[in-house]
């Protein structure tokens, strides 16, 4: 059965890699064609810690999440590159109320008085994955290349130009989405982010209702990435040095340590959003093989890159 089967991928951003191994798993001959490299795809950019973010269906991204959650965990416990699971702090100046994506996460508990920051009564303390995307995502690809996944740069007009010698496409272009499914309700969310140099901090914190606007502190292992920004509709990806140095400060407000960090550098990157992730098969035309949608997951592509990429697997055998 396995090679005669041929896949397209579209797209090789953390979505499009994470389908193409599951379908190289279950035996098909995929092919992942994009028109940049990785290393230039919203995915690099991303501060990439599990945490649903400005993506529905609740339900799916809550069973997405969890199973994205445990292949995560997984891989942090096989020591994959760039892959950790990090201890987090989520703040709130009133009591929260029970959290939704909090079934996927194992345990969470309050957060100390003595865990808290100046300023906060409340806090949730939980641990997730952390993806260091600039290590990671090349490595992905590299590994997908090891599985025998043929990686091909090539600019896609269409999707029945992609799916030209192929039984199956699926489709992981974001933004692209809106030429090559024609897909209007894909829109950019611009995200800003500051790296900062890391004095030695090992907990993501985030308050997603600071007053000033979205803050979050993510370590990696030789900095740390400040946020950050959801601004619907806007495509421009140049860095605005007002915005970069008031992310800096309200996230010192809740990680103190970083009032002497060094500043190494401002990052804009576009999140494909969607009312809904689309997930979905579409059947075969007579100019194109049959497609399976796999895009407009917002700032949740790393979160739910797994749950997705497992049932565009399942669909692709016919399930």
């Amino acid at each position: 059965m396995g090679q005669d089967r041929r896949a397209v991928v579209v797209g090789a951003g953390i979505a499009g890699l994470s389908c193409a191994i599951r379908l190289r798993e279950r035996g098909w001959s995929v092919r992942v064609l994009a028109d940049a490299p990785v290393e230039a795809s919203t995915s690099h950019l991303a501060a990439a810690v599990w945490f649903p973010t400005r993506a529905g269906p609740r339900d799916r991204v809550l069973d997405w999440g969890r199973r994205t959650f445990d292949a995560l965990a997984r891989q942090a416990a096989d020591g994959v590159p760039g892959v950790v699971m990090r201890e987090s702090l989520t703040l709130y100046r009133e009591e929260p109320e029970p959290q939704w994506w909090s079934a996927a996460v194992g345990e969470v508990r309050p957060a100390r008085p003595d865990e808290l920051p100046p300023g906060y009564a409340h806090g949730l303390r939980f641990a997730v994955p952390l993806v260091e995307m600039p290590v990671h995502l090349p490595w992905l690809a590299a590994e997908a290349g090891r599985r025998g996944v043929v990686l091909e740069r090539r600019r896609v007009a269409s999707l029945a130009e992609a799916g030209r010698d192929a039984d199956l496409v699926v489709h992981c272009s974001g933004l692209g989405a809106r030429t090559l499914a024609g897909d209007t309700t894909v829109t950019p969310v611009r995200g800003q982010i500051v790296r900062v140099t890391n004095p030695g901090l090992t907990l993501s914190v985030r308050d997603e209702a600071h007053p000033g606007g979205r803050a979050y502190v993510h370590p990696r292992e030789h900095d740390c990435i400040l946020g950050g920004t959801l601004d619907d509709g806007v495509w421009d990806t140049a860095p605005d040095p007002a915005v970069g140095a008031a992310i800096v400060q309200r996230c010192r407000d809740i990680v103190p340590a970083l009032r002497d960090a060094e500043v190494l550098g401002h990052l804009a990157g576009l999140r494909p959003a969607r009312p809904q992730v689309r997930l979905e098969a579409e059947p075969a035309t007579a100019d194109r093989p049959r497609v399976i949608h796999d895009y407009g997951h917002g700032g949740s592509g790393v979160t739910l890159s797994w749950g997705c990429a497992d049932d565009v697997a399942d669909l692709a055998d016919g399930g």
